[in-house]
Order: C-alpha cells, then structure tokens, then sequence
C-alpha cells in the first residue's frame, strides 16, 4: 500500500529543537519555565492587541477555565455554536452547566448571529439569562464576530471565543482570539503549529489571565506548605511542550502561506467540477485556511461527499466528513438548538480535504489522480446508464 497521505500532520520549522534542547539543557523540563513565559510572550505580540496568555495542557482546558472565570455553575446555561467539535461544548457539561445550541449561516459555516439572538431572546423569556456565549471559527474561517459581539454586549452575555482552529484569521486585521472577553487557542499535534498537545486562554485582562495561571496549578496557596482554598486542576503547559511552541511560533506566518496556497490548489484542480463549493472568504475576512473544505452537492456532482471520501481512502488518503452538530449527538440528546438546518445540511454535504503544509508535489498530484479517476469513473457511468435509457 502507498504512504499515507494524513489530513493534517505535524510540519516541524528546525529550531523547535534548539529550545527543546535548552529545556534539558537547564534541567527545566516540568511545567513553567523559560519557554512557557516565552510562548506566552511570542502569542500575545503575533496577536497584535494588548493581550495576555496563559499557556495550557489543551484548548480543551482554556475553555473549561474560561468558564470558570465567568462564573457558570451548575444550572447555568450556556450558548453554544453547534456545528463544531465536542470540544467546544464538554467544558459546560464538566461544570454541570446546560448547552444551548445555536445553528450555523451559511457565508462562514459560524453561529448564526440571528439564531443566536433568537435563542437568548427565548431563554430570557423562559427565565434563564445564559451565562456565556461560544462562538467558534471553525476550519480557519472567522464568525461574524462583530454581529455577535453586538448582541453579546446588548445583552450583557460574555462571549468565550473558541478560536482553536484559527491562529492567525483575522477581521479587518483584527485576529481571531482578540474579540471576546476570553479566548482558546489549540496546539494540537494536528493544528496549524503544534506544541504536540497544548493550547491557551487569552484575554485583554491581565486579572482573567492571572487566575487561570493560578487555577492551571493547582490553585496553590501562597504558603510554605500545600494549601488550597480553591478547586484547582493540573492544565498548565511543560516546559518542553513550550519550547516545541516557540519554535513553531518563527515560522507561523509560513505555515498560514502555505495553507492558504494548499487551499487554492484544491480550488483550482476542482473548478470544473459541477457541484462541488468552496467556503469563500467575506469581505474583510482572512483565513488561514487551516483545513480546505467543500460541499458536495449530489445532485449536480453525481456522488456523494461519502464517495469522495471513500475514493480517496482507497488510496491511502485521509479526508474527514465535517463536523457532527452537537444538537445531532447522542451525548447531548435532549438539549435545546434554535436553527434551521444549516449544520446538518454542512454534514450531510461537507469534507475536509488534505491541508498539511507539508504535502509534497507528489501527494497533492496522488490527489489529483485520485479524484479525477472517480470522476472519470462516474462519467463513463453515467453514460451507460443514458446509452441504456
């Protein structure tokens, strides 16, 4: 069988290992040290706003903190865009909250900035004031974020933004991650850089990003014995993991590049090809083209995104139906969703393609090939079936 071809891998710059050797180098090798207070550092000035980071475990556990910050407890509701990974949503059932979720539009596959006040406008009336909101830019691409951010403030609901998938997107140069009170950045091993897991809250208040510091270790005491007065958890960032991080951070800027160049490619070899759509990005809108995703429409393309799928896996090659809603599984069976269908229309049609930075002329014509047998195949098929008729 031929080398896998991965969706998205890792795709190491060359000097993450200079400051992973200075870690073993100085013996700091646990959580905190040089590199963690360095990548802190590299994130906040890339992000161009007066912000601070504390670096964390997984994107996971800067959500789950968010939430604490902003007070949800158990009973709480909290609104949630439900065309997204679960890990947007988990942190609110970690704190016995309750998810509401809100659909998608159609320009950016984001929450619905009209869904969205619908529900907070049914949940007032039904007693509940939700507690936060959790927009997410998914696959690169930035909500309507100044939409959303003006209903959040009508209504005096915080906005956690789940920029995990979106390092480096922006709005009218304002990047992904600098627009609500809190934000989560992931560095997972599949992301646009890596610091092998790993992720960051970050806010524009120093105070927030002090507590989650403290929160992430344990919530430990000024004292010289172990006390605690609060819950805490162990989500702070090695060491080690940072200095992957720092070197990842030099070479950020190419790897957006590089993505974005990957995501024309797919553009232009499938332009021809009826029924197949591309994300485009609104006006003002930059996106770093994380993972390259289409829509495929059977009617007019004569297969499904399923068979597309299928096709490519055949020949060694990861792709990935888009996300599930959340209002769809069965973990979360019961919970309210205000929409109208979108997100379930983006499953049923939506794959991401191989986006690495790292594919190499060979993979992408592997790709090539591969799809245009299928739809070689699919022609010639076609044609039986009319010559019969």
């Amino acid at each position: 069988m031929q080398q896998k071809i991965w969706l998205s891998s890792p795709h190491m710059g060359g000097t993450e290992e200079k400051f992973v050797k200075e870690a073993f180098d100085t013996n700091w090798v646990a959580p905190l040290g040089p590199n963690v207070n360095g990548l802190e550092q590299d994130i906040a000035s890339f992000l161009k706003e007066d912000v601070h980071v504390a670096a964390l475990s997984s994107g996971t556990a800067a959500l789950h903190l968010g939430l604490v910050l902003l007070g949800v407890k158990p009973g709480d509701e909290v609104i949630c865009q439900s065309f997204t990974f679960s890990a947007s949503a988990n942190p609110i059932m970690y704190l016995g909250a309750v998810p509401v979720f809100v659909d998608s539009e159609d320009e950016t596959w984001n929450m619905s900035p009209r869904f969205l006040e619908e529900a907070i406008k049914d949940r007032l009336a039904r007693g509940k004031k939700p507690k936060a909101i959790i927009p997410v830019h998914l696959y690169g691409m930035p909500a309507k974020m100044d939409e959303i951010m003006a209903i959040a403030n009508s209504y005096d609901i915080p906005v956690l933004e789940d920029a995990a998938e979106a390092l480096g997107s922006s709005i009218n140069g304002k990047m992904c991650g600098t627009f609500g009170r809190i934000a989560a950045l992931s560095f997972n091993g599949n992301k646009i850089i890596t610091t092998s897991g790993g992720g960051a809250l970050v806010s524009h208040d120093s105070d927030i990003v002090s507590k989650a510091r403290f929160l992430s270790t344990q919530a430990r005491d000024e004292a010289p014995h172990y006390q605690h007065s609060h819950v805490g958890y162990n989500y702070r960032m090695s060491n080690i993991c940072a200095g992957i991080g720092r070197g990842q951070m030099e070479v950020l800027d190419t790897r957006i590049a590089q993505r974005r160049r990957i995501f024309d490619w797919h553009c232009k070899e499938m332009a021809h090809m009826p029924g197949i759509t591309f994300v485009a990005e609104p006006k003002g809108y930059f996106s770093n083209r994380w993972l390259t995703t289409i829509l495929v429409d059977p009617r007019l393309s004569g297969m499904t995104r399923e068979t597309l799928r299928l096709a490519l896996e055949a020949q060694n090659i990861e792709s990935r139906p888009l996300w599930k809603p959340m209002h769809m599984q069965p973990v979360f069976n019961g919970t309210a969703f205000y929409g109208d269908g979108t997100a379930e229309h983006l499953f049923e049609q939506g794959l991401c393609l191989p986006s690495g930075s790292n594919l190499t002329d060979a993979e992408l014509d592997r790709i090539k090939t591969t799809i245009h047998n299928l739809i070689n195949e699919l022609s010639k098929d076609n044609t039986k079936i009319h010559a019969a008729i």
